[in-house]
């Protein structure tokens, strides 16, 4: 029975066994771990079956190896390249480095394991992000790696690959690719060679590869005077729309999605089921959207109205033709010129959302009850994203706790003939 060891000069393994009562002994460059001690081992049990077997061909294991020309047997028939040893499950090729044997886990094609990721994973997505995930996958990663095996891609390569994506520039912009786009393309590249890692037993070239930093981008909301201008002046036909969209918190697919089955006018409920995504319905971001949205008297008043007007249809807010609204139509069409002709900042529609986040923080509303409105989980986002805007809405800059404190009249005002507070507290200024 042969062995695996390790040098102690180099740290790294090699296998001892015998073939044809002849000590052999060959040095591979991987160092001296668990996981590596385990491949070896099946790699030497192949080797000893074959050679029991009497089919052990030594120059395909070891092409590179003083000892295959002794136990030479027949001509090479291929080149190294196309020669592989077995191991596990499949076929190990075999590289020289530093003229010692290196066995790599097989791997296929960077392309074929990328689409058969896809095809595992899809079923987990939304269709909003498998269809970013596959415009990613066909324009940009299968083209730069897509020849490549995965288990050959070294960290190198994706330091490459990021570096140059930042030198494109950005779909008709000037500017090269930001960020946080450079990070939602490396991403699914992260999962898929992290997944055949696990998969194939080789060490992930993402470790240690953190994602780019992103710069924190402010949300910019409307103020209350500038959210009565525009339903004030906006076309009669889109007037009840933006008062429900500045007034609910509701996203824009969940907006231009919202059913009348969905209205509870009993009840004064919005029932965010469903959202509109690139001309289909489906189900909303997260579980947490899923919510039942309280109307205000505005927003009642104003679907009540719209009822009028698209209540025999589908959707609550559509076109002529009883769809939904197309957002970069809305935006290039509705959006836009409204903004310019109020001379106010343009601003992404999505801007509606973070002003009625505000708008209900300023007025005092429960945190909780804000972010159930909105379909946050928690709290957090809330205070992190929003609650700064609040003292600017208000001005309650911390004033309102000192008006607490003085008409609460349990507190004096220190440096007072006497030290009252003091006083009352220790008890120094009671009569007998």
């Amino acid at each position: 029975m042969g062995s695996i060891r390790a040098r102690k000069e180099s740290g790294c393994l090699f296998l001892d066994f015998r073939f044809r009562n002849e000590r052999c002994r060959e040095q591979t460059a991987l160092p001296d771990t668990a996981a590596n001690r385990k491949r070896l081992t099946k790699l030497l049990e192949k080797i000893e079956s074959e050679i029991e077997r009497d089919s052990f061909d030594y120059r395909r294991y070891f092409p590179t190896s003083r000892n295959a020309a002794r136990f030479e047997q027949s001509p090479m028939q291929d080149s190294l390249r196309s020669l592989a040893v077995v191991l596990g499950d499949g076929e190990v090729p075999v590289r020289q480095v530093d003229n010692a044997a290196l066995f790599v886990p097989p791997t296929p094609l960077f392309k074929e394991f990328a689409e058969t990721w896809y095809a595992e994973k899809e079923i987990e997505w939304r269709r909003s992000h498998k269809q970013r995930i596959r415009d990613d996958l066909s324009k940009v990663l299968i083209p730069h790696f897509g020849e490549q095996a995965v288990g050959q891609i070294t960290k190198a390569d994706i330091l490459s690959f990021r570096a140059s994506l930042s030198k494109v520039n950005a779909r008709k912009k000037e500017t090269t690719l930001s960020s946080s786009r450079i990070n939602r393309i490396v991403n699914p590249l992260r999962q898929i060679m992290n997944e055949a890692a696990d998969r194939f037993d080789f060490r992930t070239p993402f470790q240690n590869i953190k994602q780019l930093r992103v710069k924190k981008s402010d949300v910019d909301p409307f103020s209350l005077e500038e959210v009565r201008l525009i339903i004030d002046r906006v076309r009669p036909d889109f007037r009840s729309y933006f008062t429900v969209r500045f007034l609910t918190g509701l996203r824009t697919g969940e907006v231009h999605g919202l059913q009348w089955q969905y209205v509870d006018f009993a009840r004064r409920l919005i029932l965010v089921r469903e959202t509109f995504v690139l001309g289909e319905d489906e189900y909303t971001k997260t579980d947490s959207s899923q919510r039942d949205i309280q109307m205000n008297q505005a927003v009642f008043d104003a679907l009540q109205a719209q009822h009028q007007v698209t209540g025999q249809g589908k959707y609550v807010f559509c076109n002529r033709n009883g769809t939904p609204y197309d957002n970069k139509n809305f935006i290039q069409r509705v959006w836009h010129p409204l903004l310019r002709h109020l001379g106010l900042k343009l601003r992404r529609p999505y801007q509606c959302r973070h002003t009625a986040a505000t708008l209900w923080l300023a007025s005092g509303e429960s945190p909780e009850w804000i972010a159930r409105q909105l379909g946050h989980s928690t709290t957090e986002m809330l205070f992190r994203v929003y609650s700064r805007y609040v003292p600017n809405l208000t001005r309650r800059d911390g004033s309102a706790f000192e008006r607490m404190l003085l008409q609460s009249g349990s507190l004096s005002v220190v440096g007072q003939e006497g030290n009252t507070a003091a006083n009352d507290v220790t008890g120094e200024n009671r009569h007998a």
